[in-house]
């Protein structure tokens, strides 16, 4: 993440509020939510709280402290839920102690943990602390939001840049991904959150990068040059990616 995205909460009011907003909503329609949290990295960068709402406000950083389920959701970009926070014994250092000092918040029991992307290295997780099991309820809830949550993203670090250059790099980027997710969601027939993970998984397993195979993986499908946003930098893979990408998609098609 930049600093600048990093900052952004700090530096840009509307960002806060549309955030805080969110995550308020995300709230009163969990049931038994008691906070929620929007936790944000890129790169080799660690996880940093972004924005959070009610009790998340100090049990996340907790979980990115002592381990959590926002912690491993952000580790392995899957979904985490737990019954019971402070004994699940994946994150045996997460105690009531370790969270609340002086006050004694007995009411935390569940939460759940979304992971998902906005640029080829950004990723962000989405969380609830609940009182009660969260059941499949609370994350279907956050998959609602995910999407949102992802284009609020790239508006920030769009306008927050400050390098015009950077600004058309990442629309061209952003783009090419969604063309390559619409490939694979069509032959894999999966959501688009299997469809990205597919291409990330990919793009590290081949190490390129991931605008540059998704550019692949669609000139390869489709035959011909893929139709990049005018005025744009132009996304030009190099031999690694058009190969990488046609193993690939010999691997979806094979009989």
């Amino acid at each position: 993440m930049t600093e600048t995205l990093a900052n952004a909460a700090d530096r840009w009011k509307p960002l806060t509020e549309l955030l805080q907003a969110l995550l308020e909503r995300i709230a009163v329609e969990v049931p038994g939510c008691l906070g929620a949290a929007l936790t944000v990295s890129q790169g080799d960068r660690p996880p940093r709280v972004l924005a959070a709402a009610g009790v998340a406000e100090h049990l996340v950083p907790a979980h990115l402290a002592h381990g959590g389920p926002v912690a491993v959701a952000a580790a392995t970009g899957e979904p985490v839920t737990t019954d019971d926070l402070f004994g699940d014994p994946r994150w045996p250092e997460l105690t009531r102690d370790a969270v609340f000092a002086d006050v004694r918040y007995d009411a935390v029991r569940g939460a759940v943990a979304l992971p998902g992307y906005w640029d080829d290295s950004g990723m962000f997780v989405l969380s609830a602390s609940l009182d009660r099991p969260p059941g499949p309820g609370p994350l279907a809830i956050l998959r609602r939001y995910e999407k949102l949550t992802e284009l609020t993203l790239v508006v920030a670090e769009t306008a927050t840049a400050g390098d015009p250059d950077q600004m058309l790099e990442l629309l061209a980027s952003r783009a090419a991904i969604e063309q390559a997710k619409g490939a694979i969601m069509a032959v894999r027939r999966c959501p688009p959150d299997e469809a990205w993970q597919t291409l990330r998984r990919a793009s590290q397993e081949f190490n390129v990068k991931v605008r540059e195979l998704a550019v692949a993986l669609v000139e390869h499908v489709g035959g011909v040059a893929v139709s990049q946003p005018e005025g744009t930098p132009e996304i030009r893979p190099g031999e690694p990616a058009h190969r990488a990408a046609e193993r690939l998609w010999s691997a979806f098609t094979a009989k």
